[in-house]
């Protein structure tokens, strides 16, 4: 079962602030970097497959994961100084990065998974090995979301601060110009108001109506989902097929992609009415279809559309008929395979009401309290009482170690 300890050792990335020496017009948090980054990897790595190209997305999804896990780990030592020990001291930085390892020994019990994060350690410390595609991919998101962040900063920060920085990203970022979906980015395409759609959601704080710490965004609350999603999906005892992992990933990232247009409306006021949920379902996928449809590319918009409709329900879909809402056993027995494109639902629920139910805990633990955070706190307590099981799991043996 997910490790109390370990998930709130990944809730952390909500707590980094990014550019601390610089003025800030909003907060940037990590957390919210690494969701735009995989939003980004998405779009670029569509383009690729477009092209013709074959993606392993399973590596570009742990990565996710593992990026995380170091930047947490290394949280206060600036990018340019972990950059220039890899370069100048690079004995010293593969010592760093064992010592990042270590410091999840005993988070992660999961076995393969463990295996998986020092794989990527040992990728990320040998500077002679070659860049593969996903590499590649991943690395032109970081450099483009990071890119993003800067020209957001720039504004409010005089020129002296900034000129040596601009000079490096455009120095890194040109290293993957190659890349047709980056280079649509850079040009201010389709591509780029697609993801200023979805960065409206980094603007958008969870819990609006009460105090709270550390505060969440939209958009980085739906990345914290999808490493929950990846995580508890690991633990189901479904011998998953890389398009389930796959659909199960992003399903969670843009699982509340429609608020970009609409807004994050909380639960409870959703459910004012019996009625309400149903009808504001309807809002949402009209307003997505009018808005964010036309953004989207042809070879990736109803791919999108899946994973942001029905998105907590198990489901599987054929190539011309509509989506189909099935069990766990028959995701596992009949439909376990990309021809069905499954999704884990109802998993994706439960790491909804995971990530909203550590937003809720953490807060109270800090003093930061309102009769908001205890009510939500308390009715995810009393929807997964132990041995309550969602696609195999004992969801409820997580939320038991809380109380």
């Amino acid at each position: 079962m997910l490790q109390k300890d370990f998930a709130l050792k990944i809730f952390e990335g909500f707590s980094i602030e990014r550019w601390n020496d610089l003025i800030r017009p909003f907060d940037l948090i990590e957390m919210d970097k690494s969701a735009e980054k995989m939003a980004l990897v998405y779009i670029i790595g569509k383009f690729e497959e477009q092209k013709g190209k074959q993606i392993d997305w399973e590596w570009l999804i742990y990565a996710s994961l593992f990026e995380l896990l170091r930047k947490i780990a290394l949280c206060d030592i600036k990018s340019p100084v972990q950059r220039m020990i890899r370069k100048q001291y690079p004995a010293e930085y593969a010592k760093l990065n064992e010592w990042v390892f270590e410091q999840y020994e005993t988070l992660i019990t999961d076995e393969d998974l463990k295996s998986k994060f020092k794989k990527y350690i040992e990728q990320n410390t040998n500077k002679q090995q070659d860049e593969t595609l996903e590499m590649r991919i991943f690395r032109a998101a970081h450099k483009y979301s990071t890119m993003r962040e800067f020209e957001m900063l720039s504004p409010l920060n005089e020129t002296i601060r900034l000129s040596k920085i601009e000079k490096e990203l455009n120095e890194d970022i040109g290293n993957y110009l190659d890349f047709k979906g980056l280079q649509l980015l850079l040009t201010k395409q389709r591509p780029y108001e697609f993801i200023l759609m979805i960065e409206k959601l980094r603007f958008q704080t969870r819990w609006n109506q009460t105090p709270r710490v550390p505060k969440t965004t939209v958009l980085g609350h739906s990345f914290f989902v999808a490493i929950i999603t990846l995580i508890l999906g690991r633990e189901s005892g479904a011998d998953m097929c890389k398009a389930r992992v796959y659909n199960n990933f992003f399903s969670a990232l843009f699982h509340d992609l429609p608020e970009a247009v609409t807004r994050d409306i909380i639960s409870p006021v959703k459910q004012a009415t019996r009625e309400l949920p149903s009808i504001v379902k309807d809002i949402e996928d009209k307003i997505v279809h009018e808005e964010l449809y036309p953004l989207m590319e042809d070879f990736y918009a109803e791919e999108l559309l899946y994973f942001t409709s029905d998105e907590f329900e198990n489901r599987i879909r054929f190539a011309d008929i509509n989506v189909q809402h099935v069990s766990f056993e028959d995701l596992n027995t009949k439909f376990n395979s990309a021809e069905y494109y499954p999704v884990d639902g109802k998993l994706v629920r439960a790491a909804d009401h995971i990530a909203a139910f550590l937003e809720a805990d953490s807060s109270i633990n800090y003093g930061i309290t309102s009769q908001h955070l205890r009510d939500g706190r308390k009715n995810l307590l009393k929807l997964y009482k132990k041995g309550v099981k969602i696609n195999g799991i004992d969801v409820g043996c997580f939320f038991s170690t809380f109380e």
